[in-house]
């Protein structure tokens, strides 16, 4: 029909705005991005379709992963604190949000693409099992203790958005944002595009300092204890040390054509890094219930490798050790514990 685009949900009238917006996108971008920005458009994805009228490409993908049920359940997912006792503990939710914001603030300043980098870090962690870096570990080790395999969370966050969501038809991402989920660890290779670089580094930058403020909160910590070196070079507080360290990255790369930090600030943000470690992340006090974590993802683990029935049709079919996988690490810590009392507490004693 004449004088209308064809989208996903079928043909519409198109006005003169979404008659226009690729073009008014396009000119924009050749005029203000940066010469090693990644640009929106042609939309490089697994299956084609048609763009949308009014998003770019990198905006349906962000739009697709906020609506998604995977990206609903990470405030239901452990940052560091399993179960806090207190509502302003940040959650896997609320960390995806802070690593969004910091790196869409280095994207603007650098003149990178924003979309590009708010969908990668609105994406990054969909892949995470419950209970954090803990059932991670614990996942990892079932799998390799009975089938040789592995996991790790930014592989299973590809999963997410390729084959698990949309009853396993995936959310069909631009290649950009899939390569930016799955560099952004750092047991991964680096990113193809500065802006997943951004990412890979601003989740760092946000969990080192957010976790310090948690740590602070729940008395693991006091300030004193924090290493003088690194806190004198960047701050003695976490807007501070956040602010300086953006700062640092964007004056370095900008000259580099790369994203960089330098080599003073950095160094602190490394130091800082071990020391969190050292004391929080694998801490006595942070690792208390590590022991029942492993216990929970164990017994689910065995159970449902010896009952493959009970996995839900949500799963989409394959071998065993991938579909248990899938469910388990889908499950938010309170559905976990649920799960794991029901198969574990006669109903007569159960809460």
């Amino acid at each position: 029909m004449s004088g209308q685009v064809l989208t996903s949900r079928g043909a519409h009238p198109a006005g003169p705005v979404a008659a226009a917006f690729e073009q008014r996108i396009r000119a924009r971008e050749d005029r203000d991005l940066a010469p090693n920005a990644t640009h929106s458009y042609p939309a490089d994805r697994r299956d084609e379709e048609p763009d949308c009228g009014l998003r770019t490409p990198f905006q349906r993908d962000r739009d697709r992963i906020v609506h998604c049920k995977a990206f609903r359940r990470l405030k239901h997912k452990t940052q560091v604190f399993v179960a806090p006792a207190g509502d302003h503990y940040r959650t896997r939710l609320t960390h995806t949000l802070e690593v969004t914001q910091i790196s869409r603030t280095v994207a603007r300043a650098l003149n990178l693409n924003e979309d590009l980098v708010e969908a990668i870090g609105l994406g990054h962690d969909l892949g995470h099992p419950p209970f954090g870096h803990v059932g991670e570990d614990a996942l990892d080790g079932c799998l390799a203790e009975r089938f040789g395999l592995s996991f790790m969370h930014h592989e299973h966050s590809l999963r997410v958005v390729d084959t698990l969501e949309r009853d396993g038809l995936g959310l069909n991402l631009t290649v950009p944002v899939r390569d930016g989920i799955l560099a952004h660890s750092g047991r991964a290779r680096q990113p193809a595009t500065p802006e997943g670089k951004i990412v890979r580094l601003m989740d760092r930058v946000a969990y080192i300092n957010h976790d310090i403020d948690d740590a602070l909160r729940a008395g693991l910590l006091s300030s004193g204890d924090l290493p003088a070196r690194p806190i004198e070079i960047l701050g003695d507080t976490g807007p501070t040390r956040i602010d300086m360290l953006v700062h640092d990255l964007v004056e370095n790369s900008q000259p580099a054509g790369d994203i960089v930090q330098g080599e003073i600030v950095g160094g602190a943000m490394g130091e800082l890094r071990e020391f969190m470690f050292g004391r929080v992340y694998l801490g006595p006090e942070a690792t208390r219930e590590h022991a029942k974590i492993r216990q929970v993802i164990r017994s689910l683990f065995d159970h449902y490798c010896a009952h493959s029935g009970e996995i839900p049709d949500s799963i989409p079919p394959g071998e065993l050790p991938r579909r248990v996988t899938d469910y388990l690490a889908g499950m938010t810590d309170r559905f976990c514990i649920r799960t794991f009392e029901a198969l574990s507490v006669p109903v007569a004693f159960a809460p």
